[in-house]
């Protein structure tokens, strides 16, 4: 019962200070601002993760590198969406840890702090990843393209009204504020 009140307590931390900014009606250089204002926020339960921002990661993918995303979210956020041939946090997980090791790895979720705090756990354990700056918000907000089964798509699993800030014209999907304050992974 304390984890729960500890959880509960956290998750509304999160949400309290920026609730109800998504329901203006901004642009997207405004949205894309408020993401991250957001993850600098975030960022502070993670200090020593390295960040990587959608630039550097386009950059590196334009250029041919080794680049393996890992999607840190849940299986139906993940069916919405996903960045081009992510793969999902358990499939890394039990991967060889020597899989990726020419790869650059990179981390993220709908904007980053999910993955943040998987980065600093699998640093704890030998493991390094990037986290990619605004997760999959900052990536279509700059432009980058999203995917499901079918192929490209203009839709996005924003997790909650919080973070409802997906670019003009594309579609949003969100957990019910009850399914948000389940443990993560489920």
């Amino acid at each position: 019962m304390k984890g729960l009140l500890t959880f509960f307590i956290g998750f509304v931390s999160l949400i309290v200070p920026v609730a109800g900014f998504a329901d203006q009606e901004q642009t997207d250089p405004e949205k894309l601002q408020r993401v991250y204002a957001m993850y600098a926020e975030y960022k502070e339960k993670f200090p020593t993760v390295e960040d990587i921002s959608v630039a550097q990661a386009r950059r590196l993918l334009e250029a041919g590198k080794k680049v393996v995303f890992v999607d840190v979210r849940r299986s139906a956020e993940m069916q919405v969406s996903t960045i081009r041939d992510a793969i999902s946090k358990e499939e890394f997980l039990q991967a060889e840890v020597a899989a990726y090791d020419n790869y650059t790895v990179i981390g993220y979720c709908t904007i980053s702090y999910r993955s943040g705090n998987f980065a600093r756990d699998l640093a704890e354990s030998g493991r390094n990843i990037y986290n990619l700056k605004g997760g999959l918000l900052a990536w279509t907000l700059e432009g980058g393209q999203v995917y499901n089964s079918s192929g490209p798509v203009k839709s996005i699993h924003v997790y909650g009204d919080t973070w409802n800030l997906a670019p003009g014209g594309y579609e949003t999907t969100s957990f019910p504020l009850w399914k948000q304050f389940l443990p993560f992974g489920q």
